[in-house]
């Protein structure tokens, strides 16, 4: 065995210990929790919603929900399966209720960099950089499938593997495979036609066995 697979081994057995305190109502255990996945929950509710403010405001509610089903937790999948799938719930639901009452996303400003969670980019520079794309990601995200948005940010954005994808949306490894093959592909000719991205080649990643 690997020092890299007792590692892995070794913070999984750690994370359960945590969550077993955490499922006691111990909060100072479930505040490890949120520092240990607050940064991949706010990268996909940014990358959804395309606005720092949302994102922070989504991130918040998602930590609250958790924190009130903790108790509820049964352990039949992941805690990441459990809190992403909490997060793209939220994700959706907000899209849905900006689609029904759109307003003028406002424009970075000082005041997002003071923001408790978007500490990901390390200067304001960047910050302004990494929020122009991320409206541009979010606006061509909603053209796609409900769908197609949800693995896009589930692996793209959190980086979780196939088999935290599957669990997470309750379909096979191969139905994750073939349908972020889609997904990427109908991403790819939205950021086109927003002149966003220069044409290229279909992608190629390997089709899965599965039906989307």
């Amino acid at each position: 065995m690997t020092a890299s697979t007792n590692s892995k081994g070794a913070s999984a057995v750690d994370e359960k210990h945590i969550l077993a305190k955490a499922r006691r109502g111990e909060l100072a255990a479930f505040e490890e929790l949120v520092t240990r996945y607050e940064k991949r929950v706010y990268a996909v509710a940014l990358r959804s919603s395309g606005s720092p403010e949302d994102a922070a405001d989504i991130t918040q509610e998602v930590f609250l929900r958790a924190w009130r089903s903790i108790e509820a937790f049964r352990g039949d999948s992941g805690f990441s399966t459990w809190l992403f799938r909490i997060t793209m719930n939220l994700c959706v639901d907000f899209a849905r209720h900006r689609a029904a009452s759109p307003q003028t996303q406002p424009l970075v400003g000082e005041d997002d960099m003071e923001k408790p969670v978007p500490d990901t980019a390390p200067t304001p520079e960047e910050h302004l950089e990494n929020s122009e794309l991320g409206r541009e990601l979010a606006a061509a995200l909603g053209e796609v499938s409900e769908e197609h948005r949800r693995i896009v940010l589930l692996r793209d954005v959190s980086g979780l593997s196939y088999t935290e994808i599957a669990e997470t949306l309750e379909i096979s490894e191969g139905t994750v495979k073939s349908r972020l093959s889609r997904a990427r592909i109908a991403l790819r000719a939205v950021l086109v036609r927003r002149g966003n991205l220069l044409r290229a080649p279909a992608s190629k990643e390997p089709k899965g066995g599965g039906d989307a």
